[in-house]
């Protein structure tokens, strides 16, 4: 088994019930949009990635109502996206740290920002992220064998439980 195979095995959230789909085919995109695609998921793991691990950070850190937050936090505890760990005993408070599966939503936040910077907020002063190399973090996506930036027209479509031909 290759290191990829094993990383991603480690990382499998449980399955998405097939009473929850509104048909039989399985596709991971609307899985995971019914994990983390509501409004504060993903911005719970931003924040957890920012170091802010306690309740009253996150809370302050995406505007989440304390209601929606402790739900939205058991939601991404039972989903295998975090996992609470106490910090105090009297009273008993808890941090929210990131599994592996949380750690691996960092490429689909850097995404989401380029994409918001640019369609959401053009002309906007944007967050910076510096790389250690000095120079602006911009995300892109490459293909894992040459490397090579993802163009319109690169990618076909095989495969799947309801296959289709497209090109993307």
């Amino acid at each position: 088994m290759s290191d990829l195979e094993d990383a991603s095995r480690a990382a499998t959230l449980p399955s998405v019930g097939s009473e929850s789909k509104p048909s039989a085919r399985v596709c991971s995109i609307t899985d995971a949009l019914s994990i983390v695609g509501d409004r504060y998921a993903l911005l719970v793991a931003r924040e957890i990635r920012y170091g802010r691990t306690r309740f009253n950070d996150i809370a302050a850190g995406t505007g989440a109502p304390r209601d929606v937050l402790t739900a939205r936090l058991r939601k991404l505890e039972a989903a295998g996206i975090l996992e609470r760990r106490r910090y105090a005993e009297h009273p008993p408070r808890y941090e929210y740290l990131l599994t592996e599966a949380g750690h691996e939503l960092h490429a689909i936040l850097l995404a989401l920002k380029e994409w918001g910077d640019r369609h959401c907020n053009p002309g906007a002063e944007p967050v910076v992220f510096r790389h250690t190399c000095g120079a602006a973090f911009h995300a892109l996506t490459v293909c894992e064998a040459c490397r090579e930036p993802i163009a319109g027209g690169d990618l076909t479509v095989t495969g799947g439980t309801h296959p289709v031909e497209a090109t993307l």
